[in-house]
């Protein structure tokens, strides 16, 4: 039987590691949502564009929202469906919505 000894090192090694693979997954949660209707400011966020370019999206019928006393409310399935490989980049690297 052989013995391995485990020095301060190798732990903070596997804590790093540890803190990068949580940091990852709770970045790929960022991107979807479990809740099935939106509030504008929460799709702004989630597709980090701002008011305007929410309101372009939306007179252009790319994301149709349902408003409900003045507020408008977006499908999570829609929003989500725009954070695909849908999304191109141009060459700037700005976002271009098609």
């Amino acid at each position: 039987m052989q013995i391995e000894v485990i020095t301060r090192e190798d732990l903070q090694i596997l804590r790093q590691q540890l803190l990068d693979d949580i940091k990852e997954l709770l970045s790929v949660n960022e991107n979807t949502t479990s809740k099935e209707w939106l509030r504008s400011s929460e799709v702004r966020k989630l597709l980090k564009i701002s008011p305007g370019t929410l309101q372009t999206l939306r007179v252009n019928g790319q994301l149709s929202p349902t408003k409900v006393n003045g507020i408008y409310f977006y499908k999570s399935a829609d929003v989500n469906k725009m954070l695909e490989p849908e999304l191109s980049t141009n060459k700037k690297g700005n976002r271009k919505w098609s």
